[in-house]
C-alpha cells in the first residue's frame, strides 16, 4: 500500500447525497493498491493537512454548482500545496476543460467512465491521457468508510417523519441527446450498466449505515428497463421495507407504463422527471422527446400506479413568455404539483455551458451573448426585458423562502403574484393549501444542477 496521504479525493457538492463521485474512484484506487484520503466540502471543513500530504488532488465536479465550488477549493489547494497535481473530473470538468487548464485551476481533466484513467494518472503523473473515456469498467463496490456519516446528508421527508437516505447508481451516461443536458456532450448517447450485484452490495453497506431509503442517481433509471427491474426486484427481495426513488424521462414513463405499478410495489415512492416546459416549441428546441400532452399522460399513469411524479423544469428560457410562465404556474396549481415542485424550480434559468449541444441550435444562437469563462456558461438575454426582470425577482423570493424554510405554498403564491404583476394582471387567489396538509414524500435537498 502507498502512503494514505498521497492521493486526496475532494467532493464539493452532490445534491446533498453522500458523494458517489468520490466513493467509486476511491474503490478503484484502493483496488489498485492506493489508500486515498477523502474530503467532502459540502459537509466538512477544508483540511489543509490532508492537502499538504497529497501529491495528487482529484476534485469531483459532476454538476455546475460543484464546479464553482471546486475552483475555489483548487485555489486553496494551490496555496497549501503548490506542488500537488490537481485533476478535475466529471461532466463539468470536460465541458470546461480549456478554461480549467489554461487558467491553472487544473493540471489535468477526466470525464466519462474515468476511474481506470484516474488510477493510471495516480501511477504515472503527470500524463493523464485522453480526457474523456467511454469504456466498460469492472466496477468494485464503492468505498464509503472514510466519508462522513449518512446523517450529514439529505434525508427523506415522509408523512412527517425523517429517514436517512443512501445514494446509488445502476447505470451511467444516457442514450438520449437532450440539447441542454451536460451528459450528451460527454457520453454521446451511450450508457453503461453497473452489475446488479455491485449495486446491491452498495445498498447493503448503506442500509447497514442506517439508510431506510435509496435514491437511484442514474441520469435515467429506465434507459435499460430490464436491468432496472432486475435491480429493483433484487433490492426488494433483500430489503422489503426499503423504499427508493429514481429519475426517468417522460417518454420512458410512458413506454414502460406497464411496469410502474410493479416498481411502486417494489418500494418506489416517487420518480423525478425532467419535464422542462409545457411549451411544445420549447420542448422541440431542447429535443426532449415529449410534448405537453405526454407530461399530462405521465402524471396520470404514475398516479394510477401509486407513484408520485416530481417534474423538474427549466422555468426561464429565451422562448419563455409571460403568458406561458403564468399558464405553467396555473398548471402546477391545477395538477396539485405545488408540493411536488421545489421552489427553486420557479426561478431556474437555462444554463448553456461550453460544449453544450444547444450552441449548435439556431433558435439558441440568436440569443447568445458572451462566454463567461469563470462563470462556466454563456450569457443570454431574453427579447422581452420583463421576463429577465421577473426571473431576478422570482430568484430573490425563492431564496428567501429557502432561507426561512417557509411553506412551499406561500412561496408559490408570491411567485404567482410576481408573474401577474409583470404581466399587468391582478394577482390570482391563493392556492389555498392548508398548513397541516399531507405532503408527498420528498428529499430534504432541492433538485437543481
Amino acid at each position: 500500500m502507498t502512503d494514505p496521504g498521497e492521493i486526496l479525493l475532494v467532493a464539493c457538492y452532490e445534491l446533498g447525497h453522500q458523494p458517489l463521485s468520490v466513493a467509486w474512484p476511491a474503490a478503484f484506487l484502493e483496488r489498485a493498491g492506493f489508500r486515498p484520503a477523502v474530503m467532502d466540502l459540502s459537509v466538512e471543513p477544508f483540511d489543509a493537512d490532508k492537502v499538504r500530504r497529497a501529491r495528487l488532488v482529484a476534485v469531483a465536479v459532476p454538476m455546475h454548482t460543484a464546479l464553482r465550488l471546486g475552483v475555489a477549493a483548487a485555489a486553496r489547494v494551490r496555496a497549501a500545496n503548490p506542488d500537488a497535481h490537481i485533476c478535475f473530473y466529471g461532466l463539468y470538468a470536460a465541458l470546461n476543460a480549456e478554461y480549467l487548464t489554461s487558467q491553472g485551476h487544473a493540471d489535468s481533466v477526466l470525464a466519462g467512465e474515468l476511474e481506470d484513467a484516474l488510477v493510471a494518472l495516480a501511477r504515472r503523473l503527470p500524463d493523464p491521457g485522453p480526457r474523456v473515456r467511454l469504456v466498460r469498467l469492472d466496477f468494485p463496490v464503492p468505498a464509503r468508510a472514510a466519508l462522513p456519516a449518512l446523517k450529514k446528508y439529505a434525508h427523506l421527508d415522509r408523512e412527517g417523519a425523517s429517514h436517512l437516505v443512501g445514494y446509488v447508481e445502476a447505470s451511467r451516461g444516457c442514450k438520449h441527446g437532450c440539447r441542454h443536458c451536460p451528459i450528451p456532450p460527454v457520453y454521446g448517447r451511450r450508457f453503461f450498466v453497473v452489475p446488479p450485484e455491485v449495486v446491491l452490495a452498495d445498498v447493503r453497506q448503506q442500509v447497514t449505515a442506517g439508510a431506510a431509503h435509496v435514491t437511484f442517481g442514474d441520469p435515467d433509471f429506465l434507459n435499460g428497463p430490464r436491468h432496472a427491474l432486475a435491480v429493483a426486484r433484487a433490492l426488494h427481495a433483500e430489503f422489503p421495507a426499503l423504499t427508493f426513488d429514481f429519475t426517468a424521462k417522460i417518454e420512458h414513463l410512458l413506454r414502460e407504463r406497464a411496469h410502474l405499478a410493479e416498481l411502486a410495489a417494489l418500494g418506489a415512492l416517487f420518480v423525478v422527471s425532467a419535464a422542462e416546459s409545457l411549451d411544445d416549441a420549447v420542448l422541440a428546441i431542447l429535443d426532449k422527446g415529449h410534448t405537453r400532452a405526454d407530461i399530462e399522460t405521465a402524471l396520470a399513469v404514475t398516479r394510477a400506479a401509486g407513484l408520485s411524479l416530481r417534474p423538474t423544469w427549466v422555468a426561464f428560457t429565451p422562448w419563455t413568455t409571460l403568458a406561458g410562465y403564468r399558464a405553467w404556474l396555473d398548471f402546477i396549481a391545477t395538477e396539485g404539483l405545488v408540493d411536488a415542485t421545489d421552489p427553486v424550480q420557479y426561478a431556474l434559468r437555462l444554463l448553456v455551458p461550453p460544449g453544450s449541444w444547444l450552441l449548435q441550435e439556431p433558435a439558441m444562437r440568436r440569443h447568445l451573448g458572451r462566454l463567461v469563462p469563470d462563470g462556466f456558461h454563456y450569457e443570454w438575454t431574453h427579447p422581452d426585458p420583463r421576463v429577465d426582470a421577473l426571473q431576478a425577482d422570482v430568484a430573490a423570493v425563492v431564496a428567501a423562502v429557502a432561507d426561512r424554510r417557509e411553506d412551499a405554498a406561500l412561496g408559490f403564491d408570491r411567485v404567482r403574484a410576481l408573474a401577474a404583476a409583470a404581466a399587468g394582471a391582478p394577482a390570482p387567489a391563493s392556492v389555498g393549501l392548508a398548513p397541516d396538509r399531507r405532503r408527498p414524500p420528498r428529499l430534504s435537498e432541492p433538485w437543481f444542477c
